[in-house]
């Protein structure tokens, strides 16, 4: 029952910002005091860390992105593969219904020949004055020349 202390998450170290105003410019050359170097060469060494810094968090940035583009392009190919798989089961559904369908209908008929007959006999009748109707009209229509 004790309670178990949980660290909390340290921060990145990150060097500390170039200054804003540096007042002893100085370099590494002749002329300049014996302890002047060590200064020079402090700075230099915080400047190449900064650097270094900044080049790792580049790096570490490209890499974070290129990963994300690739849980997207992961995650549109399992979209498209599971799209693809969805209409193959549907289509299959759509298939075992029909076939359901044309065996109900083919008991029916079964059932029920001579009304079946009457309505295919009066659906023939219907189609052969459709295409005496369209005949006629085929006959009325006036037959230009053209170019005169």
């Amino acid at each position: 029952e004790k309670t178990v202390p949980i660290p909390e998450k340290l921060n990145e170290w990150a060097p500390r910002p170039p200054p804003e105003f540096v007042r002893d410019v100085m370099g590494s050359s002749a002329g300049a005091g014996s302890g002047e170097f060590h200064v020079y060469r402090h700075l230099r060494r915080r400047e190449y860390q900064r650097q270094d810094f900044m080049d790792a968090m580049a790096e570490k940035q490209r890499l974070d992105e290129e990963f994300q583009k690739k849980l997207e392009r992961n995650k549109m190919i399992a979209e498209e593969q599971t799209a693809k798989r969805r209409r193959k089961r549907q289509k299959l559904k759509e298939k075992k219904l029909q076939a359901k369908k044309n065996k109900l209908e083919q008991k029916k008929e079964e059932k029920e020949p001579d009304q079946s007959q009457e309505r295919v006999s009066s659906e023939d009748e219907e189609e052969d004055s459709k295409e005496e109707e369209e005949k006629e009209d085929d006959a009325e229509e006036p037959s230009f020349v053209m170019g005169r």
